[in-house]
């Protein structure tokens, strides 16, 4: 079996969509500063954003691991469980962090400027997704997905800040 990682190197198109607009490069998984998991569990750089933000596999395993994302800001959630599903959440909502409390009235707002700029952003996000073979949800379904792995799942996942030993705020809070 192909790994999702080797599939995203191997189909430029794709490998283009993710990077923009999902702000996800492989090639950037350098963390801007020191950090671990409050648990002791193994965390491991994926990917990087044009922000400073890094996306991390979280865990022993394989791209099934949880992924957790930190923010150049010191903020931190854990935002899908395996690569499988990161990648359908930087497809179908590559606006996520503008989306605070995961409603589809949010997306929509974000997904209209992004249109504004990326005419062809749906055509291009179905063809990377056919590239990688996995299956579009709906925009609500990603969204509620989001909703019960950041504030359910994600508790267990807190990043600490490694020098200082303190942990990085939740992306999201408790009220969304």
């Amino acid at each position: 079996m192909t790994s999702l990682i080797a599939a995203l190197r191997a189909h430029e198109e794709a490998a283009r969509f993710l990077a923009w607009p999902g702000d996800f490069d492989p090639d950037r998984d350098d963390h801007v500063e020191e950090v671990h998991l409050d648990s002791g569990a193994r965390l491991e750089a994926l990917a990087g954003d044009g922000a400073g933000g890094t996306f991390f596999f979280c865990g022993e395993g394989g791209e099934e691991r949880p992924v957790l994302y930190a923010d150049s800001e010191g903020g931190a959630a854990l935002v899908a469980v395996g690569l499988p599903e990161l990648l359908r959440l930087l497809l179908v909502v590559p606006w996520w962090r503008d989306c605070p409390t995961f409603t589809v009235e949010e997306s929509r707002r974000s997904a209209a400027e992004y249109l504004e700029d990326i005419p062809d952003l749906e055509a291009r996000r179905d063809r990377a997704a056919a590239a990688l073979g996995l299956p579009l949800s709906s925009e609500a379904d990603v969204l509620a997905r989001l909703r019960e792995v950041a504030l359910t799942v994600g508790k267990d996942y807190v990043l600490v800040f490694t020098p200082e030993n303190t942990p990085y705020a939740p992306l999201f809070g408790d009220d969304a």
